[in-house]
């Protein structure tokens, strides 16, 4: 007679797999903790000098971390955690005739440059992710928005990459695999998300330098 199986897996154990999996990623935050803790807050603070008074934030990646900037525009239009008003903030991949179009068009590599040519005002922040850093049609949307006057970070795996050098400035994760470094990202999407609310509650918010006041009234009226 055949011995039931037991649906639970109770007496397996996990798998070395797992527990390999979940070591990779505590020793990245670990290091995450000590290299990046100030620098996601500092961004947190930045954002909420833009958003409120009329600046807007743009996001993409490719594939995993598409899925993560198109996190980061939820949050920021919707809510992380308290109430507080709706800020402008918009996922450059989810847009999907845009992507085809240009793509078609032009290339892949121009499918996020160009809409950082069309959106992006000056004083606005683009955030890039990407697990390697290597992605051309990132790196020339980093080079396209700075041209423009806007903020470039990138959040990547390991530095340096080309992402991490064309940006204003990058987050890099130290950890050997993709998942790692999504997991460590999504960690800095959320304490982003925390630093700005905690900002924007604290009090109104003083225009950051370079903001250009007329691109974003001309914004407001469009």
């Amino acid at each position: 007679m055949t011995e039931p199986l037991n649906p639970s897996g109770a007496d397996a154990g996990p798998p070395p797999a797992a527990r390999a999996h979940c070591q990779a990623l505590a020793d990245a935050l670990v290091l995450f903790q000590e290299q990046h803790l100030g620098q996601v807050a500092r961004w947190g603070r930045h954002l909420a000098s833009v958003l409120p008074v009329g600046g807007r934030l743009l996001a993409a990646g490719n594939g995993g971390s598409a899925a993560q900037a198109q996190h980061l525009t939820a949050e920021l239009v919707g809510r992380y955690q308290r109430e507080r008003p709706a800020f402008s903030a918009i996922s450059l991949h989810a847009e999907t005739s845009s992507v085809t179009a240009i793509g078609n068009d032009y290339g892949f590599d121009q499918v996020y440059a160009r809409q950082v040519a069309a959106h992006g005002r000056p004083g606005d922040v683009l955030v890039l992710l990407s697990t390697s850093g290597a992605s051309a049609n990132l790196v020339l949307a980093a080079a396209t928005a700075r041209q423009a006057g806007l903020l470039v970070w990138a959040m990547t795996g390991p530095g340096p990459n080309p992402l991490a050098e064309a940006a204003d400035e990058a987050l890099c994760v130290e950890a050997a695999t993709t998942a790692t470094v999504q997991e460590a990202h999504l960690l800095a999407v959320h304490l982003l998300c925390e630093s700005f609310d905690a900002e924007v509650a604290a009090g109104p918010p003083v225009r950051a330098a370079g903001a250009a006041a007329p691109a974003l009234a001309h914004r407001r009226m469009a």
